[in-house]
C-alpha cells in the first residue's frame, strides 16, 4: 500500500485568525477553508489548522519542515517582523546533527523545526 500524503491538524491556539494570519505571513496559502478548520500547503507540504486552544497539547506538539536554506528563512521571518507582530518565538539558526535548524513556537505554543 503506497501512502500518499499527511496532513496533521494543528492547534490554532485561542487566536484562531491570527494563527491563519500567520501562516500566509510564513508562505502557506489556503488551500480549503471548512470554518473551524483549515487547510495550508506550501510547496507539497500540507496541514490543517483547527480552531482549537489546548495549551498543553499544543506545547508538547512539534512538526518538522525540510527547508533551502535555514538562514534565508530566518532573515524572512525577522524582517517581516512576525515575532514582534505574532507574540510568535524565532530562534537563529542553530546547526544540529541533522541540519541547520531554526525554531518558531506559534500562536498556540506548537514548536515548528524548520530544517535545512
Amino acid at each position: 500500500m503506497k501512502f500518499l500524503s499527511l496532513a496533521p491538524f494543528v492547534p490554532s491556539g485561542r487566536d484562531f485568525a491570527a494563527s491563519k494570519q500567520l501562516f500566509l505571513e510564513l508562505g502557506f496559502t489556503i488551500a480549503w477553508d471548512a470554518g473551524d478548520y483549515v487547510s495550508f500547503a506550501k510547496d507539497g507540504c500540507t496541514f490543517i489548522l483547527q480552531q482549537y486552544d489546548n495549551v498543553d497539547f499544543a506545547q508538547n506538539f512539534m512538526l518538522t519542515v525540510g527547508i533551502e536554506n535555514a538562514d534565508a528563512f530566518w532573515q524572512e521571518v525577522s524582517e517581516k517582523q512576525l515575532p514582534e507582530r505574532f507574540g510568535i518565538k524565532l530562534s537563529k539558526p542553530v546547526q544540529q546533527p541533522y541540519g541547520k535548524e531554526v525554531n518558531i513556537i506559534d500562536i498556540a505554543g506548537v514548536c515548528w523545526h524548520f530544517v535545512e
